[in-house]
C-alpha cells in the first residue's frame, strides 16, 4: 500500500484500523496499487483520525466519508451513492457505536426526504417521509420490537397536524384507517379491511 506524508500506515478495510500513529495533516493512499490515490486520512493537530474519505469505485471521486471524534469513535459516515458528487444517504452513529438514524435523499437532489430512527438493540423503531420536499416529515411509520410495521401517521392536508392512522397486523396487513376530517386532531372516521379489500367506512 502506498502512502504520502511523513509515515508508513497499515490500513484494514474491515476494521477500520490504523496500527501506526500518524501527525501528517493528511495521509493518502493507494489501497488497489494501481498508482492512484483512492483513501485520505485526516488527522487533527494532536494526531487523531477526524475523517476519512474513500473512493470506493476508483473512479478518481470521493463516494463514502466516514467522521470521528475522540479516540477514534465513528460518528457519522456519508455515502454518494448515485456517483452525482453530492452525498445522499447518511449513517449517525449513537454512545455504543451502532447505527441511530440513518437519513437520505432517495429522490437524489440533495434534500433529504427519508429518515430511519434505530432504538435499543439495533431495531428500527420509525421513518419517516417527507412526501413533497418542503422539509417537514408529512408521514411517519412506526415499527414494533420485531421490527414489524404496527402504525402509519400522516398529515395529508400539509397543515402539520396528523390527520391519518392506519393500523397493521402481521407487520404490512392494514387492518383499519382512522380519519380526522374536520381538523380538530381527532379521529371521526373510521375505515375497517379485510385480507384483499375494504370492509366499510363508519
Amino acid at each position: 500500500m502506498f502512502v504520502k506524508k511523513l509515515f508508513w500506515t497499515v490500513f484494514l478495510a474491515a476494521g477500520l484500523s490504523w496500527t501506526t500513529p500518524c501527525f501528517a495533516e493528511i495521509n493518502e493512499m493507494d489501497s488497489n496499487f494501481d498508482g492512484k490515490v483512492d483513501q485520505w486520512q485526516h488527522m487533527s493537530a494532536d494526531g487523531k483520525v477526524v475523517k476519512i474519505e474513500y473512493d470506493g469505485d476508483f473512479n478518481g471521486k470521493v463516494d463514502q466519508v466516514e467522521y470521528f471524534e475522540g479516540d477514534k469513535k465513528l460518528v457519522r459516515v456519508e455515502f454518494d451513492i448515485n456517483q452525482d458528487g453530492t452525498m445522499d444517504h447518511f449513517q449517525y452513529y449513537n454512545a455504543r457505536g451502532s447505527v441511530g438514524r440513518i437519513e437520505k435523499s432517495t429522490k437524489m437532489n440533495g434534500k433529504i426526504d427519508s429518515r430511519e430512527i434505530f432504538g435499543a438493540g439495533k431495531k428500527l423503531e420509525k421513518v419517516e417521509f417527507d412526501d413533497n420536499g418542503d422539509g417537514v416529515f408529512e408521514t411517519v411509520q412506526f415499527y414494533n420490537d420485531q421490527e414489524k410495521l404496527v402504525r402509519l401517521e400522516s398529515d395529508a392536508n400539509g397543515d402539520g397536524k396528523t390527520d391519518r392512522w392506519s393500523y397493521f397486523s402481521g407487520g404490512n396487513q392494514i387492518d383499519h384507517t382512522a380519519f380526522d376530517t374536520d381538523a380538530n386532531g381527532k379521529p371521526d372516521q373510521w375505515q375497517y379491511y379485510e385480507k384483499g379489500g375494504p370492509l366499510g367506512a363508519f
